[in-house]
């Protein structure tokens, strides 16, 4: 049992490091009225989630309901007894179980995407962080840790930073969860996604994922969390679930920060 003077200590710590935080937080918020944050998308200062009024109303968010499977839009609320999963997840489920994006793939969001991506603009993560904490809030209650989609070491070089990881980590931080960035890995390169087809893009990253020794001891039993930035077939997502899953993950969840209207079919 810890001493009296132990226990004070550590109650006085712990004061100490909400004052702290404390301290920090108003200090942002008097610097914010100070100098206003910029927008992402403009030089402007802006007092809303980082787009200026105009780049946020382009965005088509993802509200409920939407299809528990993969996340797509249902065009109207069926009601008690309608079926929570689209005809394609009802069809063939993927192997995550279930799937949330914060907005639609499209011309508004795009750009900010890449710009994230390959524009060397990590400034984006911790915006595309807090959309996913509200577009997948009920996967994040279920989950007990985060786990980014990950790049090969090669990729990662030349890119210098892993888009997912930078979104996962701010994700998992503020929903209080596991963070895991090397629990998962690329185990070999793939060329891009884009422009294969549904077979091709399975096909391309079939075998590409495994589990660290290391993190098959950290997800065994769990319930995780996938984050990526875009869905559109949902091949990489897939091959990630089942490989966590075949090293003895409980259940695999997806969060994205976008998806393309029908993820079973390629945007034209």
């Amino acid at each position: 049992m810890p001493s009296y003077d132990g226990g004070w200590s550590d109650g006085w710590k712990a004061a100490s490091g909400r004052l702290s935080l404390a301290a920090r937080s108003l200090g942002r918020g008097v610097a914010d009225l100070i100098l206003p944050p910029l927008a992402h998308d403009s030089p402007e200062a802006t007092a809303s989630a980082g787009l200026t009024p105009g780049a946020w109303s382009r965005v088509t968010f993802l509200e409920a309901p939407v299809c528990d499977g993969c996340g797509a839009a249902f065009d109207h609320d069926g009601g008690a007894f309608a079926a929570d999963r689209c005809p394609a997840c009802l069809a063939a489920p993927y192997a995550f179980g279930r799937g949330r994006a914060a907005c639609v793939y499209d011309e508004a969001s795009r750009g900010l995407i890449l710009k994230f991506k390959h524009g060397d603009q990590q400034r984006f993560a911790p915006l595309f962080a807090r959309w996913i904490s509200r577009s997948a809030a009920d996967l994040l209650a279920d989950a007990d840790a985060v786990v980014p989609v990950p790049l090969h070491r090669m990729r990662l070089l030349s890119r210098r930073f892993n888009q997912a990881a930078e979104v996962a980590r701010p994700l998992a931080r503020s929903a209080g969860l596991d963070y895991l960035p090397d629990a998962l890995v690329r185990a070999r390169p793939t060329d891009s996604q884009g422009g294969k087809s549904a077979r091709g893009r399975r096909m391309n990253v079939r075998t590409a994922f495994a589990v660290t020794e290391a993190g098959r001891r950290r997800i065994k039993g769990r319930h995780l969390l996938l984050v990526d930035d875009v869905l559109t077939t949902g091949a990489t997502a897939e091959a990630c679930a089942r490989t966590l899953l075949a090293a003895g993950a409980r259940a695999v969840d997806l969060a994205v920060i976008a998806r393309v209207r029908n993820a079973r079919e390629l945007p034209r």
